[in-house]
């Protein structure tokens, strides 16, 4: 008994600590159609101990063109530009008291088109890097769908027929997409799954109790 005990405890830890390691920056929809005019929502989380989120800087791939930005209260905005006036990377900055703590998430939206030149089937990988109060600043700028501990986010173009006004609303394929676009959330599978797996030990472990005290019971 003591074994199996120990053995539960040993992997409701285990789940507990892989929790944290499960959020990162996220962007959605997953796929967009290729030309379209799409809403771009930026997921947050902070996950650092002692510390919390103050900034958050995005660079834009090649192969979009973002023009306008969602205000966010409590955070300011700063915009670069290349040669052509175009806006390459955005950086939101929380203001005093606005920063993230490590139980808490945050999601930036802005808006504009995916280029019709861009190819369907490819992937657009949005580089992103999360400084904290500390100093530390964690780049997302690994390999999208690999064992990377820090994945940029990536949004994938699909073949299709833009059908926006253009003026930068989610077209009704992309809106579509994004709510079932075949990809989850880490840290809401993780929320969904932990408390499953530990509700499933502790049955086993209060029928195997049980089981142990009817045989205790038959022997007296």
């Amino acid at each position: 008994m003591k074994r199996i005990m120990a053995a539960a405890a040993a992997i409701a830890v285990f789940l507990l600590a892989a929790l944290p390691a499960s959020a990162h920056v996220t962007i959605s929809p997953g796929e967009v159609v290729q030309g379209s005019y799409t809403v771009f929502t930026v997921r947050v989380p902070s996950e650092k101990e002692g510390t919390e989120t103050t900034a958050v800087r995005v660079v834009f791939p090649e192969g979009v063109s973002i023009t306008r930005f969602e205000p966010k209260p409590g955070w300011t905005i700063a915009f670069e530009r290349n040669a052509n006036q175009a806006i390459t990377e955005v950086t939101w900055t929380a203001e005093p008291g606005q920063e993230l703590d490590v139980t808490e998430f945050t999601e930036f939206r802005m808006s504009g088109r995916v280029l019709p030149e861009t190819d369907p089937g490819s992937v657009l990988v949005w580089k992103a890097y999360q400084t904290y109060a500390n100093g530390e600043v964690v780049e997302w700028i690994g390999a999208p769908d690999t064992d990377s501990p820090t994945p940029a986010p990536a949004t994938r173009i699909v073949p299709g027929s833009a059908e926006d006004d253009g003026h930068g609303g989610a077209n009704p394929a992309a809106s579509t997409t994004s709510k079932d676009d075949g990809s989850y959330d880490p840290l809401i599978v993780a929320l969904i799954i932990v408390p499953w797996v530990l509700s499933i030990t502790a049955l086993t472990l209060s029928l195997i109790l049980l089981l142990e005290k009817r045989k205790q019971q038959s022997r007296n």
